[in-house]
């Protein structure tokens, strides 16, 4: 069984716009790709996927990627959804069998996350890892890949939840803090903090 990772990234320009009032353009960029760095060298460490890929239209988050071990996919399809679903298709033709499509901005995830849920995918067509406010999807683990097609956006786990049930695809959800907490407002990068005084997590 080939399961495989995919992270998307949007444009560096565009990265953590809700930050903006709180830091700099070039602050928010190095946020973003000192968080990707964590979850690509993660999904590395985890040893239990075959290919890691990036998919970004932006070439600089791409050109970094790789320098971290990833292969890239050139964002070729407007629309996150679609997007996704081209890169998706990419990984299925090259020989994936199971996809995880992870967020970019879990600067807490770990590697005994990502085995874990590589776990359930063996008992599980659909494993989804839903955001803090239990609405987001921050991680999605699909059986074949494209089984399921992509949802994100508002409320995207519940959407996600019942064309699992409309398909009669066999899903659980699995959440842990490691790929609940995304960085997205100032409360979070203040909850990041706390919790990393309280316990030093990281792959370097």
């Amino acid at each position: 069984m080939k399961y495989t990772a995919l992270i998307p990234v949007k444009s560096l320009d565009e990265a953590k716009s809700r930050l903006a009032t709180h830091l700099t353009a070039v602050q928010r960029a190095s946020l973003m790709l000192d968080m990707l760095r964590h979850v690509i060298c993660t999904l590395r460490t985890s040893q239990v996927l075959s290919s890691i890929s990036v998919v970004s239209a932006d070439t600089r988050v791409l050109e970094r990627a790789q320098e971290w071990g990833a292969s890239t996919w050139l964002e070729e399809q407007a629309g996150h959804n679609p997007a996704l679903t081209a890169a998706a298709k990419r990984e299925l033709i090259n020989g994936s069998n199971a996809l995880l499509t992870i967020s970019a901005d879990l600067p807490l995830l770990t590697t005994r996350e990502v085995q874990e849920m590589v776990d359930l995918a063996h008992h599980y067509e659909v494993v989804l890892a839903p955001s803090q406010d239990q609405t987001g999807t921050n991680a999605i683990l699909v059986r074949p890949p494209l089984a399921l097609p992509y949802l994100f956006g508002v409320n995207s786990l519940p959407r996600h939840q019942r064309e699992a049930q409309q398909q009669k695809l066999s899903h659980v959800l699995y959440s842990s803090l490691g790929l609940a907490l995304d960085i997205d407002t100032i409360d979070d990068i203040t909850q990041l903090e706390t919790l990393e005084q309280q316990s030093k997590i990281g792959c370097l």
